[in-house]
This record gives structure tokens, sequence and C-alpha cells, in this order.
């Protein structure tokens, strides 16, 4: 996706990779599976953010509610400041997207003893 050369992208891949490789794994090795997850999520996005700002010649980009990760913000920053963009990102508590839901709601359900909801049947 990242040599694609175009703005497409879907995370549907890189999520069906985790369901594999994650029931095959100790559950020791799951923090080091959801950071590459990460990883791969913020480079893709970051390089897609780029090449869209090249293609398009625009100065300015401006984040929605993912712009609250961390990660994602300093990465952006990074490859912004190289391309002398301005970027503008909402306040944090403005960012209530499900990017803390899912998560939460599948630590619950974990918690509970529950297979995540992608795991059960139908």
């Amino acid at each position: 996706m990242l040599g694609s050369g175009d703005l497409d992208f879907s995370f549907s891949g890189l999520k069906t990779a985790v369901l594999l490789a994650a029931p095959r794994r100790r559950s020791a090795a799951y923090p080091d599976i959801a950071r590459a997850f990460v990883d791969a999520v913020v480079d893709l996005l970051v390089a897609k953010c780029v090449r869209a700002l090249q293609m398009h010649g625009l100065r300015r980009l401006v984040a929605g509610g993912v712009g609250a990760n961390k990660q994602l913000r300093a990465a952006l920053d990074s490859e912004a400041r190289k391309a002398r963009v301005r970027r503008l990102y909402p306040e944090p508590e403005l960012c209530t997207d499900n990017g803390a839901m899912s998560p939460f709601a599948a630590a619950q359900r974990l918690a509970r003893g529950a297979p995540p909801a992608h795991m059960r049947s139908p």
C-alpha cells in the first residue's frame, strides 16, 4: 500500500494479519503485536498525508479525531516541518471517536473471559 502511488488505504488486510497471528502467539507477545500494528498504521497515514500534500500542492494539514494520537501527531509534525506545511489539530478532548472506545470495549470483553466481538459466532 505504501508504494501504490495513490491515496487509497484500508486496514482490513492488516487487521486480518493481526487476527491470524495473535492466536498463534503467547499472550506475552500481544503488546508487541499491538505496537507493530500502531506503527504500521501511523507509517501509512503519514505517508498518504505527505503524498496528498505533494500531489495537490497543499501547504496545510488538518487532522480529525485520529489526530489525538500522540505518535501520529509527532510523525506528522516531523514530516510537515520538513515540507514547511502548517499543521492543525483539534484539542484532544474534541477527538472523541472509536479510537478509544473500541479497544476499551475489547479489553472489557477479554476481562470477562468473552471472545472479542469479531470472534463471536453469528
